[in-house]
């Protein structure tokens, strides 16, 4: 990818955005004999780093914890219930404001349109969550929430007050209830700084209010989000200082860290995003002026 990233997160759902399902799962549709298998290919240079780690443990930034690596073997929802899951797209920011797709796939982007936001003044995009009916919600570095079409890239604000509970900045990600069609919109308290994160938190898009679910325990910094069909929560978390990452998987319910992963992806200062596709992570890293490496 030649354009770099803001701080956003790159979100997988139906490439038809009127379908309902399909959003942000593994791919594994049905076979005839009833089994599961994969429907789509495994490209993803950044699962290896994954893979490499799931024989050894991890261990916390700050030492105080160790944790077990992610389960790689678990697989993601069954999506017979979605006739085109293996169309899905992942969209992305740039840092000019363009709202892009991304064919994992293919590996191949194509620009949707330029985001303007009408009373947005001179705040830019710091997170990007898109749901299963392919709406987009844009958190914007001054703490304001948007809507934005992934057809048209038109944007509309919504009620949403900033700072609540001291969220401000965070990323943010779509997780389904399982079981069920619902999914939830997770959010991650995050800036720059090397300050631990506030917590995380649900927004709820009806009434747009924030609600706490607690702070992660081990702590973190920086983060963004991203789910799994099954319902599983994932954060992808720069290290405070220096090079790096990792991926860990998150309790919806309490946020406490179950099983992580490090990874050689990005740095302290990087851009991010993160999506899951194809039953893999998909980690998309920059710094100011340079190109993005997925």
């Amino acid at each position: 990818m030649r354009r770099a990233l803001c701080f956003l997160v790159a979100t997988c759902v139906p490439a038809a955005s009127l379908v309902q399902c399909g959003g942000r799962t593994g791919l594994f549709v049905q076979d005839e004999d009833g089994g599961a298998s994969d429907a789509n290919n495994d490209h993803a240079d950044v699962s290896s780093d994954v893979r490499d780690a799931a024989d050894r443990d991890v261990r916390d930034a700050d030492g105080s914890d160790t944790l077990p690596p992610i389960e790689s073997g678990v697989r993601d929802a069954n999506r017979s219930d979605c006739p085109d899951a293996a169309i899905t797209l992942v969209y992305l920011f740039s840092s000019d404001n363009n709202l892009l797709s991304f064919d994992p796939g293919t590996f191949t982007t194509k620009t949707i349109g330029h985001v303007s936001c009408a009373d947005a003044g001179t705040a830019t995009p710091w997170s990007m969550a898109v749901d299963r009916k392919g709406i987009a919600y844009a958190a914007y570095n001054d703490g304001h929430l948007y809507r934005i079409s992934t057809a048209t890239a038109s944007c509309t604000p919504t009620s949403f007050a900033t700072d609540q509970h001291g969220f401000k900045n965070f990323g943010m990600g779509f997780v389904a209830d399982a079981p069920g069609p619902g999914e939830t919109l997770y959010v991650a308290e995050g800036s720059f700084g090397g300050t631990p994160s506030k917590g995380l938190g649900t927004i709820d898009r009806s009434t747009f209010q924030l609600n706490v679910v607690g702070p992660f325990s081990p702590s973190i910094g920086r983060s963004e989000l991203t789910g799994t069909g099954d319902g599983r929560l994932f954060a992808f978390i720069l290290n405070d200082v220096g090079s790096g990452s990792r991926v860990a998987e998150v309790d919806k319910a309490s946020a406490r860290l179950t099983a992580q992963n490090t990874l050689r992806a990005g740095d302290s200062q990087s851009a991010f995003a993160f999506a899951f596709w194809g039953g893999d992570f998909w980690l998309f890293t920059s710094t100011a002026g340079n190109a993005s490496t997925v």
